[in-house]
């Protein structure tokens, strides 16, 4: 009886360590094709061009008192401009079946691919909206949200391309800490 224990043993083991090659493909979340837009990999694309380019900036903000104030920035580093993006970031592994898809093609060709947060999901994205054409990125668009007892926030994010390389983007949204007022903000910036 011992033996056959240890025999049974022996096998289960050794099948559970050799799995085969489609085992391997199915099992290892590494070896799985991204199930969303790789956001991450676009905008490191982009801050590599931007920084190799150098282009100046043209920042727009809009102040506490509706004002707007205007300034060009001549020397920007893309990596911290574009950090803000890296919020919207769904394509993580335990992420993967959280995000609705939906996608559209327009008779001009244009791909409009929406990923909405499904109820009941905990991750700050509400949804991310992809418009592309021929496989480039044309315009980006994300809602964040966040929302416990000590803090409510809620931004938009938009960033459009032309070219292949970011053109503008903009960022705006509020955000309201227990026991201060809400503060609106707004920033639209313009790629020279």
């Amino acid at each position: 009886m011992r033996s056959s224990f240890w025999m049974v043993s022996t096998v289960v083991l050794l099948s559970a360590c050799e799995p085969g090659e489609d085992a391997t493909v199915r099992t290892n979340p590494a070896n799985r094709k991204p199930e969303y837009f790789n956001l991450l990999s676009f905008l490191e694309k982009q801050e590599a061009l931007l920084n190799q380019r150098k282009p100046a900036v043209e920042k727009q903000v809009v102040l506490r008192d509706g004002h707007q104030e205007t300034t060009r920035v001549a020397q920007t580093d893309w990596v911290k401009e574009l950090q803000i993006f890296q919020q919207a970031d769904i394509n993580k592994p335990a992420l993967r079946g959280l995000y609705k898809v939906d996608s559209v093609t327009t008779p001009e060709g244009l791909v409009r691919r929406s990923y909405h947060r499904q109820p009941g999901t905990e991750h700050p994205v509400e949804q991310l909206t992809v418009v592309s054409q021929g496989g480039s990125v044309q315009e980006l668009t994300a809602t964040v949200a966040q929302d416990n007892p000590l803090v409510y926030s809620a931004k938009t994010m938009t960033l459009r391309c032309q070219n292949g390389q970011i053109s503008s983007y903009q960022v705006s949204g509020v955000q309201k800490l227990v026991l201060f007022d809400s503060v609106r903000y707004a920033v639209r910036s313009r790629v020279l």
